[in-house]
């Protein structure tokens, strides 16, 4: 079996690749990718894990003085509102989208589930269509008419949990 940390690195293309490939999705959509909103994805594409704004925000300050919170929630609703990054509402992070390529040409963005692993915190990008159809009748049947669908699995990866027992602990609570 594949771990989180192995389906991620083997899924993602270069990070410049990524970054082209979003540039090339806003302007088939008629949206304007500028040098901020790219360099907010690249950071985003480059940590490899979760990211808070307020963590972009550190990263962004030696080039860019004059960043403050609006700055990189403007240049986050932005990638959110094109598909090309997550926000994890559990973490209040993002992630870059492992499946922005597949989904460029669709008006509504696609349904996401992520596995985080609560020890080593990786994240795990899947798209399952089973889960998708799954929310979709629950939601068609109540009537219901869903923006986005996120799903988010808390757990141990496969290397985390290979580590036994002893080693699985939650780092912020001990547990």
């Amino acid at each position: 079996m594949t771990s989180i940390g192995e389906a991620a690195r083997l899924a993602l293309p270069s990070v410049g690749r990524q970054l082209d490939e979003a540039e090339a999705i806003c302007a088939a959509r008629g949206s304007r990718m500028t040098k901020l909103r790219r360099r907010v994805l690249e950071l985003i594409l480059q940590t490899g894990r979760p990211a808070s704004a307020y963590d972009l925000l550190d990263r962004l300050r030696p080039e860019h003085k004059g960043a403050a919170p609006p700055t990189v929630y403007r240049a986050l609703d932005f990638l959110l509102e094109q598909g090309l990054i997550h926000k994890l509402e559990r973490l209040s992070a993002y992630v870059g989208c492992m499946h922005m390529h597949q989904h460029a040409h669709e008006a509504e963005h696609h349904g996401a589930q992520f596995l985080i692993c609560i020890h080593c915190g990786r994240v795990a990008e899947i798209e399952n269509a089973q889960i998708d159809r799954a929310i979709g009748d629950a939601v068609a049947a109540l009537g219901f008419s869903p923006r986005t669908s996120t799903v988010e699995v808390e757990g141990f990866c496969g290397e985390c949990a290979a580590a036994g027992p002893g080693a699985l602990t939650h780092p912020s609570s001990g547990r």
